[in-house]
């Protein structure tokens, strides 16, 4: 029945795509599953699915009932209350382990912030993994852990070494040796634990930020044009700026929380957060905001931050201070926008450079964000 449901959702999503109506990239037709390359998982949405009194066995239909690494005593704790409800299990086998994760659907109690009467603008960035500014101007700084930068020495001499093993070739039909085997192995297990620890810390600092204030402001980013700049893609990739934003709203839903999302090109950065002046230009590299019209000076992602708090309050009043959606900008100039690319076709024979039409413009790539499903509580189930 997985299998059945998995396809008839590859088929909507298709069907939504080729009608324009699905947010994202365009899909293609749903594809058979390589068995070379395809995930090993399978999923059980009906039949006996358990989880044992003894808090240390699953029961699962064609396999039976199976011990458990990990305790389930969260999970057994919910049902027996009947507070939880599974719908379905899913066994998959990743990272040289095999997982079963359960979906469920949870009563949860409402849960009320500690700080309800503040708003915070969350400025996300790479030397600085978040940059909060709440309404009584108290701006918090929140470090860039960098795990994959940690790792990268110990990756680099692993990578060495699986390459001077004898891997394996599909072309000549060669196996891999039991070496390349066993070092491929140890270079995973540091990708995973890379991966393990940034899940974790964006998962905590989602939840303090959720469990402070109601109103959460953060930016719309393209994250899938900034992963195209090659000086930038480790660091961006690394934060996980799509997955900040993603858990801040439906975490934010659990709680009856507010989330206001900047639009993309809002200058949060090139806005004064006293006098609201824009700046046309402000490079990069350039840390500190020095507003030109008022003596305001102060780092520029704390600036930005503070600009983003305002803009909660202007969206819902309309005043047109500090970033209001409908405001016209004190730049007539749009440093608002950013400067779109632009292409020349190429020169055809027989014409001039340029060719006869007009320059053609290109937009950057648009991030699109997945949907989000039902809460699961994955558990391992190797001994």
């Amino acid at each position: 029945m997985g299998g059945l449901a998995n396809a008839a959702v590859a088929f909507d999503n298709y069907r939504k795509s080729k009608r324009g109506v699905r947010a994202g990239r365009r899909m293609g037709r749903p594809r058979r599953k390589s068995e070379r390359g395809a995930r090993l998982s399978c999923r059980f949405t009906t039949g006996m699915i358990r989880v044992d009194a003894d808090r240390r066995h699953v029961t699962l239909p064609r396999l039976g009932t199976i011990r458990t690494h990990e305790n389930t005593r969260k999970l057994q704790r919910r049902l027996a209350a009947g507070t939880a409800r599974i719908l379905s299990a899913t066994v998959t086998f990743a990272r040289g382990r095999w997982f079963v994760s359960f979906q469920v659907e949870v009563i949860r109690d409402a849960r009320t912030p500690a700080r309800s009467d503040t708003v915070v603008g969350v400025d996300l960035g790479v030397k600085h993994l978040a940059v909060m500014a709440d309404s009584t101007g108290t701006i918090t700084y929140v470090p860039n852990p960098g795990h994959y930068d940690n790792a990268l020495a110990r990756l680099r001499r692993l990578s060495r070494r699986v390459s001077r093993r004898r891997g394996p070739d599909r072309r000549t039909g060669r196996t891999a040796s039991r070496r390349w085997v066993k070092a491929d192995a140890e270079r995973n297990r540091v990708h995973h634990r890379v991966a393990d620890l940034r899940t974790d810390a964006l998962h905590k600092l989602t939840t303090a930020i959720r469990a402070q204030h109601v109103t959460v402001v953060v930016e719309d980013l393209n994250v899938a044009g900034m992963l195209a700049n090659r000086r930038l893609a480790r660091k961006v990739a690394d934060a996980g700026f799509g997955q900040i934003r993603r858990q801040i709203e439906y975490k934010g839903e659990w709680a009856g929380g507010v989330t206001v999302k900047a639009d993309r090109w809002y200058p949060s950065s090139k806005t004064c957060s006293d006098c609201g002046a824009v700046k046309a230009k402000l490079p990069l590299h350039v840390r500190v905001f020095n507003c030109e019209q008022c003596p305001l000076v102060m780092d520029r992602d704390a600036n930005a931050a503070r600009n983003l708090a305002a803009l909660a309050a202007a969206v819902k009043t309309g005043t047109g201070v500090a970033g209001d959606q409908d405001a016209q900008a004190s730049n007539p100039r749009g440093a608002d926008r950013q400067t779109r690319a632009t292409t020349r076709p190429r020169k055809r024979p027989g014409e001039r450079a340029g060719g006869a039409t007009p320059h053609q413009r290109t937009e950057t790539g648009i991030f699109a964000e997945p949907k989000r499903s039902r809460s699961g509580d994955g558990m391992n189930l190797s001994g």
